[in-house]
């Protein structure tokens, strides 16, 4: 039988080795991640967080699962907002979760936070147990898309909502050709001076390509069980907001 293979960015790659190839391009950018991120979007993707935090309005008392949460910055504005709510960050890098962990102790964040190192298609968390799952980023770097979406369905509450915020499909032509410009020409070559690792962020441009678009999430979505689907266009569709609920 044929061995199955899946995209690591436009290359194809063993499913069973792109799990190790994501972790080791992580584990190259964790120092700089957080900084790359607002070097990359102009400090964009902050307004996207916030409209993530937004769209979930937290509530006291709610557990929080936030999966590829890096280095925490989606569970900090949760906590904010709830109050005395629980995070959990769960991130397959155990070098993302150490910078994270670290930020979150130099700002005075000793409680309501939780670290664990695990898989988005095997979550190391009890069915029916978390209030809110929140995946920034993260999803288009999971060997199996629909298992982790079976997965956040599986670890939801009745009643709990889940919300993905991903890089997405262009629509405007104009926009669309500037993007693929600052994305081919510029963003590896910002790899290569602030992260010093071109190949990494080669990788990133690439992924967001191969990642499915809009509708089709959407669909994917509602076969792995979660309902009253929805999504919202950010930038022009650079980045969409994904909404689902477990009822």
């Amino acid at each position: 039988m044929a061995e199955s293979e899946t995209d690591f960015g436009y290359r194809r790659v063993k499913s069973e080795d792109k799990a190790r190839l994501v972790r080791q391009v992580f584990d190259s950018v964790s120092p700089r991640y957080d900084l790359m991120n607002d070097l990359m979007s102009g400090g964009v993707h902050r307004l996207w967080k916030a409209e993530l935090i937004d769209r979930l309005a937290p509530r006291p008392g709610q557990v929080l699962l936030d999966v590829a949460g890096g280095t925490g910055d989606v569970a900090e504005r949760f906590l904010a907002r709830a109050g005395d709510g629980i995070a959990i960050v769960c991130d397959i890098n155990q070098s993302m979760i150490a910078q994270g962990r670290d930020r979150a102790i130099d700002a005075g964040r000793l409680s309501g936070i939780a670290w664990v190192c695990g898989d988005a298609e095997h979550l190391p968390v009890a069915d029916t147990s978390v209030d809110a799952y929140t995946i920034a980023f993260g999803l288009r770097n999971v060997t199996d898309i629909a298992a982790a979406l079976a997965e956040a369905r599986r670890v939801l509450k009745p009643g709990g909502r889940f919300l993905c915020l991903e890089f997405s499909r262009v629509e405007a032509p104009l926009l669309r050709q500037a993007y693929d410009f600052y994305s081919f020409a510029v963003l590896p070559l910002l790899g290569a001076v602030v992260a010093r690792d071109r190949d990494a962020y080669q990788y990133l441009v690439e992924s967001i390509r191969r990642f499915p678009p809009q509708a089709e999430l959407a669909r994917m979505m509602e076969e792995a069980g979660l309902e009253r689907v929805s999504f919202r266009n950010l930038t022009g569709g650079i980045a969409a907001l994904h909404s689902g609920w477990r009822l």
